[in-house]
């Protein structure tokens, strides 16, 4: 980063420590103790209470009864205001494909090398589902979000992305139109997704994810795909 003066100026440890405490907490997907958040990111559990005494002051994280840390309200907010009109457009089919498919239904973003859950819908009516945080994420090169984003991305965006490599299944994705995998990022799920391409908005997926069984995956794309579709004519 240029510090104005004509020189780089080095990054900011405190920030990047902190940056990467929520990144943490996000991937946790439950309260961790002080000691195992410092044990994890490598640092004096003292580091680690200074800086989360920070984020707790700002609402980016809250903790329990017992002391143990996680995301706070604000993390909600911040999060509604990324790729907001993307957002918007894609919530109504999300809920849409949740509730027809009875299946947790979500919309992803590339986040440089990984794969972000930006909103997520739990089907209303079905008996069981599965969970998708938001803030979730994952490698670009795993599950079926991730090909399928890989399956729109042009020669300039990997050059963007250096040492990343397309998948065999992402060619297979673009011609087909969405992207399937199962026992990839969590053992026993599944997924099917299709990619979201609009002006002015990130490379996105819109996928659903359930228990792997058998189901009729083209089916599952056909919708996904028509989701995509309606989300990219609203964006346009």
């Amino acid at each position: 980063m240029d510090d104005g003066a004509g020189t780089t100026a080095p990054p900011l440890q405190t920030l990047s420590r902190g940056i990467r405490m929520l990144e943490l907490l996000a991937d946790a997907g439950e309260p961790l103790s002080i000691p195992a958040i410092a044990a994890r990111l490598g640092l004096h559990r003292s580091i680690a209470y200074r800086i989360l005494r920070t984020l707790e002051d700002h609402g980016l994280v809250v903790r329990d009864a017992a002391g143990a840390v996680e995301l706070g309200p604000r993390m909600a907010t911040l999060a509604r205001a990324v790729s907001r009109d993307l957002q918007a457009a894609a919530l109504p089919q999300l809920t849409a494909v949740a509730n027809e498919l009875s299946m947790t239904a979500f919309l992803a973003v590339l986040d440089r090398h990984d794969v972000v859950t930006l909103v997520t819908v739990e089907p209303t009516h079905a008996h069981a589902s599965v969970a998708q945080r938001p803030g979730t994420r994952h490698p670009l090169a795993s599950g079926a979000p991730g090909i399928a984003i890989q399956s729109v991305l042009t020669e300039a965006q990997w050059r963007m992305l250096p040492g990343e490599h397309a998948r065999d299944e992402a060619a297979e994705a673009r011609s087909r139109g969405y992207a399937t995998s199962h026992d990839e990022v969590i053992v026993g799920l599944a997924s099917v997704a299709a990619p979201v391409q609009a002006p002015g908005q990130p490379v996105a997926a819109l996928a659903v994810v359930y228990m792997a069984s058998e189901v009729d995956t083209a089916r599952l794309g056909a919708r996904l795909r028509e989701a995509a579709a309606a989300i990219e004519a609203d964006l346009r």
